[in-house]
């Protein structure tokens, strides 16, 4: 099951905007200071570079995605997750908008 909803956190009212606008977020730090953020993937086959791990929580939508070094494709539907690690880099693949969460650490 996917978040729906994420209660008593501060947002970032500036949009990160990444790839020519294919990916928009938003950063959002909970009252632990916990981030995390929260954004959409337009149709578009993209690369993204992690500092910490990450871990992709598909809200709606679905993508495919390639962890670095390896060949396979993945899914991730509504309600799946996919770990990156940190230091590293994915590659995706979205035919529909990909509503996600990235969980930070």
């Amino acid at each position: 099951m996917s978040t729906e909803k994420i209660d008593g956190v501060s947002i970032a009212t500036k949009a990160n905007v990444f790839h020519e606008g294919r990916c928009v977020s938003h950063s959002i730090t909970h009252s632990d200071g916990t981030k995390v953020s929260v954004g959409v993937i337009l149709p578009a086959s993209l690369t993204f570079n992690t500092g910490v791990p990450e871990i992709m929580e598909c809200v709606a939508g679905s993508c495919e995605y390639r962890l670095n070094g390896s060949s396979e494709w993945n899914t991730s539907r509504p309600g799946e997750k996919f770990n990156v690690p940190g230091n590293s880099k994915f590659d995706i693949r979205v035919t529909e908008p990909y509503h996600y969460i990235c969980h930070f650490g």
